[in-house]
């Protein structure tokens, strides 16, 4: 179909979601808009969206929906609930589930909506705050081929690196290996980040000559920074990333797989949330280093 003059519908405008969703207005389509707390969505109401009292009132009006909420609870709600997208929304319209969630609730969405003559991909995202502001986020994409090809001009606006994994639940599956590599990556920032302050080094320095080797990655070079600079806004919040760990757990071990560094990650992260850091960004793990003696 072509995407041009399609009504979009986004769900969910927090941290990333306002600003994927600006993204979309700004390319010219019409864009109607719901989430919990309305203010939350005031920039893009001030942008020209139109705010819907409902998510039943979004899908009866319009052609493609974007979620991009909390939990797997949220994604049940938004989709199976009874006021949810499955039973309002148009048929021949696009669902597409941009949370983080299981793997096998994207299948079971995508089964429901079929039955009822609606496409659903789940398209879960990496990129952070930074990803989302600067429409170069990574989207993973589980579903079939044709509804991916169909929906990748609105894909494109959000981000740069758009793959289609495979059928529905591909896209969580990847995002579950992106969060299972994220999760030790992180420990082996703080550690190095601490490590490098400890020794009486210039922790920005250091990271100047380690960012672009082979210790290199996305964490080191955008988040290393933050926690030098004690900077611990979210980017992506501390209870989401426990939220995905334990996803990632769940299927590990219902593929029969051991992830010690996952386990450990995740260990950390929650005794870190139980010191009051749940809603500070993921780079806050490094509290837990510092007071290392």
């Amino acid at each position: 179909m072509s995407t041009q003059k399609k009504t979009i519908g986004f769900i969910g405008t927090g941290v990333m979601g306002g600003s994927m969703a600006a993204h979309l207005i700004q390319a010219g389509y019409q864009l109607n808009v719901f989430t919990r707390t309305k203010s939350r969505a005031k920039s893009l109401l001030q942008q020209g969206a139109t705010w819907k009292d409902s998510v039943k009132e979004l899908a009866k009006e319009s052609d493609v929906i974007i979620t991009i909420v909390g939990y797997p609870s949220d994604v049940e709600e938004v989709y199976l609930g009874e006021e949810g997208l499955l039973n309002h929304a148009r048929p021949g319209s696009y669902l597409i589930d941009m949370t983080t969630s299981k793997p096998s609730l994207a299948k079971e969405i995508f089964e429901k909506a079929k039955i009822k003559d609606l496409f659903a991909l789940d398209a879960p995202v990496s990129g952070g705050d930074l990803g989302a502001r600067n429409g170069t986020l990574a989207i993973m994409v589980g579903g079939e081929e044709k509804v991916f090809e169909d929906m990748l001009p609105i894909f494109e606006l959000m981000g740069e690196n758009i793959q289609l994994q495979g059928p529905a639940g591909s896209g969580q599956h990847t995002k579950m290996s992106n969060q299972i590599t994220i999760a030790s990556n992180m420990i082996g920032v703080c550690e190095a980040v601490t490590y490098a302050q400890k020794a009486g080094l210039n922790p920005s320095k250091v990271l100047d000559s380690i960012t672009t080797g082979a210790a290199g990655s996305w964490s080191l070079s955008n988040l290393a920074p933050r926690m030098i600079a004690d900077n611990y806004d979210p980017g992506f919040y501390v209870k989401h990333f426990i939220k995905d760990m334990k996803i990632a757990l769940e299927s590990a071990k219902e593929l029969g797989l051991s992830t010690p560094g996952l386990e450990l990650s995740l260990s950390l992260y929650e005794k870190l949330a139980a010191e009051g850091n749940e809603n500070s960004g993921t780079q806050a793990l490094i509290k837990l280093f510092q007071k290392t003696k």
